[in-house]
C-alpha cells in the first residue's frame, strides 16, 4: 500500500472511549515508521494512531481529545517485541476501553492471538486516564494506511480490516486456531457489532477495493492505486526477501527489484522447496543488460550465488543481456541462442524431483526444453550442478541486477497475477489458484504455503 491509503471523515461522532481495530498485515519494509490507522486533527498531539515504529515495534498513541489545540499526551505505548518478518502475515488487534477502573485493562494489544506486553521504559508506558476520550471515532478524518496522506504510508499488504465503534473485543472475536495445523487464522464472518462508525474492509472485490462489508456500508476515498493480491493470511505466496541483499530497492509488495547504484545485488524468495515442481515469471522493465533471474540452493549458504560472473556452484542464472547464457562454475556457457528485449517475460520451471530447470521466453521454452519430460530432462539445466554433495538442497527463485551503467529493474510474478502494478494481460491455464501470464506446465505450482504443504 506504499503511497496508497483510504480515508473517511465521519458525519457524526461515535464512542471515543471504547473501540477495537483488527487487521491482518504483511510488511514489505522494516525499520520505517508506517501507519496502519490514524485519526488526525492536527499536530501538537492532536491525533490517535496505531503504527509500526521506525525500530519495528507496534506503537499506540493518542493525544487528549479537547475542542482546543491539544498538546497533552493521553496514551503512548510501545510493544516490547519487534515485528520484522516480511514473509508472513501478522494479525493485530488493538482493544481500548478507557472506562475500565484498572489502568492496565484500558488498552490491550494482541498479535496472532497472543496478548502482547508493553515496554515499561520512560516515555513509552503512558496509559490513558479513566473515561478519557481519544480522537478515534471523532468527526475528523480517519486514514487506513497513512498518517496524514503525505507521509508514513504502510508499505505492505492488508486484509480483513475491522473497525469497531463502541465495543472492546479481544483477538478471539476475529481469529481462531486451526484444529489441524495449529496456525492462527481469520474468522471470515465474525459475530461483532460495528457501531456507528465501524467498518469491515476485506479488499476482495477487485472492482471495488474499498468496499465496506459491514452493515454500515460506509463510503471511503482511495488515494493512489490499491492492487489486489492473492497472497492471504490463509495462503502466503513467495515474495523477494528484503532482509537478504544490500543496496537493492523493493516495491510493489517486494515483487519489484531495482538497483540504482553500485554493483550486482541479489534477492531470493522468502519461500523455498526441497522437492516438487515450481513455476515463476519475471518481466524485464529496463534494458536487458546487467540483470538475471534463476535458482539458488539455499543450503549452500552463499546469497550471492546468482552473480553475473557465475563464480559459485550455488546457483544458476539466465542473463538476457548475454544472449541467453546460463552461468555457473561447472557449466559456464550453455547457450540458447535466444535474444531478449525490454518487456519480455521469462518463465522458470523448476523440477526438483527429476533434477532440471527450464527457462522460457514469452511462453516458448529455450533450448527446446520440455518441462514435463521428467527424468530425461529434455532441454533443461541439471539441478545436480548446484546441489549439495549428497544431491540435496532447498531451492529458491532469485533475481540479480547491477546499476552499471544505470538503473535496472525486474518485476516478479510468483502467482499474484501482476508485474508491478500491471495485471497480466492474458492469464494462462493450470494456475491452481495462482495467476500467471503463461500456461503453467502440468504438475508445476506457484510457490506458496498451501502448495508447499500439498506438493512440496
Amino acid at each position: 500500500m506504499a503511497s496508497t491509503y483510504l480515508s473517511r471523515t465521519p458525519a457524526s461522532a461515535g464512542n471515543q472511549k471504547t473501540f477495537t481495530w483488527s487487521g491482518w498485515v504483511k510488511r514489505a519494509k522494516i525499520t520505517d515508521s508506517q501507519y496502519m490507522f490514524c485519526c488526525l486533527l492536527g499536530n501538537q498531539s492532536r491525533y490517535s494512531l496505531i503504527r509500526f515504529t521506525a525500530t519495528d515495534e507496534i506503537g499506540i498513541f493518542s493525544g487528549l481529545y479537547t475542542t482546543g489545540s491539544t498538546t497533552t499526551q493521553l496514551m503512548n505505548l510501545q510493544t516490547s517485541a519487534k515485528y520484522r518478518d516480511t514473509s508472513a502475515w501478522y494479525h493485530i488487534v488493538l482493544s481500548v476501553d478507557t472506562t475500565q477502573a484498572t489502568s492496565t485493562d484500558r488498552v490491550k494489544l494482541y498479535v496472532n492471538g497472543n496478548l502482547e506486553t508493553f515496554d515499561t521504559g520512560t516515555g513509552f508506558h503512558l496509559l490513558p486516564t479513566q473515561n478519557s476520550d481519544t480522537f478515534f471515532n471523532s468527526t475528523y478524518t480517519h486514514r487506513v494506511g497513512s498518517f496524514d496522506g503525505s507521509i508514513e504510508f504502510l508499505n505492505g499488504s492488508m486484509s480483513h480490516v475491522h473497525w469497531i465503534d463502541g465495543t472492546a473485543y479481544d483477538a478471539s472475536a476475529f481469529g481462531e486456531t486451526d484444529a489441524t495445523t495449529g496456525i492462527w487464522k481469520p474468522k471470515t464472518a465474525p459475530s461483532v457489532t460495528y457501531g456507528t462508525n465501524g467498518f469491515f474492509l476485506k479488499f476482495e472485490n477487485s472492482a471495488n477495493m474499498d468496499l465496506d462489508s459491514s452493515p454500515n456500508n460506509l463510503t471511503f476515498s482511495t488515494s493512489g492505486t490499491l492492487t489486489q493480491t492473492v497472497d492471504t493470511p490463509s495462503n502466503v505466496f513467495a515474495t523477494l526477501n528484503p532482509l537478504i541483499p544490500i543496496g537493492a530497492e523493493f516495491s510493489n509488495g517486494n515483487l519489484t527489484h531495482s538497483v540504482t547504484s553500485g554493483g550486482y545485488q541479489t534477492a531470493l524468495t522468502t519461500l523455498g522447496a526441497s522437492s516438487g515442481k515450481w513455476y515463476s515469471e519475471f518481466k524485464i522493465t529496463t534494458d536487458t543488460s546487467y540483470l538475471g533471474m534463476g535458482v539458488v540452493n539455499f543450503d549452500k549458504g552463499n546469497i550471492n550465488a546468482i552473480s553475473y560472473l557465475g563464480d559459485s556452484t550455488n546457483g544458476v542464472v539466465l542473463h538476457p543481456g548475454a544472449n541467453g547464457l546460463y552461468y555457473n562454475a561447472t557449466n559456464p556457457s550453455f547457450t540458447t541462442g535466444t535474444t531478449f528485449a525490454n518487456g519480455d517475460i521469462i518463465g522458470i520451471a523448476l523440477d526438483i524431483d527429476n533434477g532440471f530447470i527450464y527457462w522460457h521466453k514469452n511462453g516458448t521454452y529455450m533450448n527446446s526444453g520440455v518441462p514435463t519430460s521428467g527424468a530425461t530432462g529434455t532441454g533443461g539445466f541439471a539441478v545436480s550442478n548446484i546441489a549439495n554433495s549428497d544431491g540435496t538442497g532447498t531451492y529458491a527463485f532469485g533475481v540479480t541486477s547491477s546499476a552499471t551503467p544505470g538503473t535496472r529493474t525486474i518485476t516478479c510474478n510468483f502467482g499474484n497475477g501482476y508485474f508491478g502494478t500491471t495485471p497480466v494481460s492474458s492469464a494462462g491455464s493450470n494456475g491452481n489458484g495462482a495467476i500467471f501470464e503463461y500456461d503453467v506446465p502440468t504438475g508445476y505450482y506457484a510457490l506458496n504455503t498451501q502448495n508447499l504443504a500439498t506438493y512440496g
